[in-house]
Order: structure tokens, then sequence, then C-alpha cells
């Protein structure tokens, strides 16, 4: 059942609270953000609610979201959102994930799609594609400082630079956001072992959605991924990074919607 108060919409999902945002209607699109969280103004999202119900949550333990104390890797996101889907009766919904938002629905995906009807991972995280254990496909953004993970996630540093006056409530979110990042994808580092060979799995149609000028993971990864997943389709996004909702707005949501749209 979703509760509204004056600051914000949850949910509840076998005892856990979470914030979300639900705008528009049709058919029913999930949105699962990467780690820096969701910001509630990102134009993105009108322009998704403009062509379907979006339904956009805080995953538990980013934003405002509970934490339960089980909760420790990506795969109980994932269990998580597949009760979500069940608690609220969403049928042929298209899910869509950017960077560890992907990765979280492509565990969705591996396990059961009988609620999903298409699948969009964008700049998705998850697995390993060098067999070199020495060679990194993901890059360690523990270990950059703000501008450098800046310049690497943006075409344009102007667009990931933040007010150093945002409100308290704001600082909080972020610090939770990478707090959370950590819990559920520190190690192994942004990848499950598995999921790679669970990927044949996925059986709903599927895009591969990725910035062209993607730093964090190269659109060769992006590649991969959509060539380890049946009939996966693979599209750039021009003058955007690791976050291409953001960066190109109305590219991203077009792209989205146009997909889901297809028949």
């Amino acid at each position: 059942m979703l509760e509204v108060t004056a600051e914000a919409t949850f949910v509840e999902i076998r005892g856990t609270r979470v914030e979300i945002i639900d705008r528009g209607k049709g058919l029913p699109l999930l949105f699962l953000h990467p780690g820096i969280g969701i910001d509630p103004a990102a134009p993105v999202l009108d322009h998704l609610a403009n062509g379907a119900r979006l339904l956009a949550p805080s995953h538990p333990g980013f934003g405002r979201s509970e934490l339960p104390r089980s909760f420790t890797t990506v795969d109980d996101l994932a269990y998580f959102y597949l009760d979500l889907l069940d608690a609220l009766d969403l049928r042929d919904t298209i899910v869509v994930g950017v960077s560890l938002g992907g990765w979280i629905a492509a565990e969705m995906a591996v396990k059961s799609t009988e609620r999903i009807a298409k699948l969009v991972l964008a700049d998705a995280v998850g697995i390993r594609v060098s067999d070199d254990p020495e060679i990194s496909d993901i890059a360690d953004i523990f270990a950059l400082p703000e501008k450098d993970f800046i310049a690497l996630a943006y075409h344009d540093p102007a667009n990931g630079t933040r007010d150093p006056n945002l409100p308290d409530a704001k600082v909080v979110a972020i610090a939770r956001n990478l707090e959370s990042t950590a819990r559920f994808a520190w190690q192994p580092y942004m990848h499950d072992p598995k999921l790679k060979g669970r990927l044949h799995r996925i059986d709903v149609p599927t895009l591969l959605l990725w910035g062209a000028q993607d730093r964090i993971v190269r659109p060769d990864y992006g590649r991969a991924y959509a060539a380890a997943i049946p009939g996966a389709r693979f599209a750039l996004v021009d003058q955007a990074g690791h976050f291409p909702h953001l960066e190109q707005p109305d590219a991203f949501a077009c792209s989205v919607l146009s997909f889901a749209a297809e028949k």
C-alpha cells in the first residue's frame, strides 16, 4: 500500500518501508537508480512519466528508505524488487536500471520475468568481462577523489558538480547512498561472479543503453554484457557518460519509451 506524507510517498514491502516516486499513467515502468541516488526533480523522471506509469523507489538503505539488517548483497535487493512487483501487482513491467540499478535489474531478470515485459540496462555494472584478474573492467570509484570520479563519470563534468550549500537532508542522503553502495558492491567489487553465467536465463527483450563517453564502464563492456543476453540489443547515447539519464534525459527517455512501445 502506498503511503503519502507531506514530504514524500512511501511503500512498505514485507516490513521494509521505502520512499517511492509514483507518476504518470499506463504501462508500469520500474526505474532503478544508480548508486548516486535519485533526485525527484530530475527531468528524466517527468519524461518517462509522460509515456508510462513511473515507479522510482529509493533502494533500501538509500535516500530515506529503510535498510533491513539482513540486506547485504545486490541479490537481496533483486528479491526485494521482485516482491515489490508482486505486492503492487505490477504486470508487463518495463524494468529500467542505471549502473547499480542495472545490476539489480539483471539479477531480477535471471530469477524471474513473470511480471517483467522488457528490460533496459543502462551503463550497468554487475559482471566481469575480462578473464584476467589483473584487469579491472570497472573504475574503482571508492579510490577516486570526487573531482576525478566526476571527470570519469560525466561527458561534461559540470553536470556532476554539486552545490556546496546543500540542505542537511540532502547531505545525509548523499552519505547514505555512498555507504549503501559500499555495503552492496564493495566485495566482490561491483559484480556478482555468478551473474554472467546466468544471463542466458533472461527471456524478455533487452536493451543495453550506454553513454558513449562513459569512462567508469566503457562501451565495450556494455557490448560484452549485451552479447551474454539472448537477443539483446546495444545502443549508445551520445554526449553522455555513466549517467545518460541525467546528461541526456530527452534522448534517454525517448530510447526507453520507444523500446517499450515496440511490438
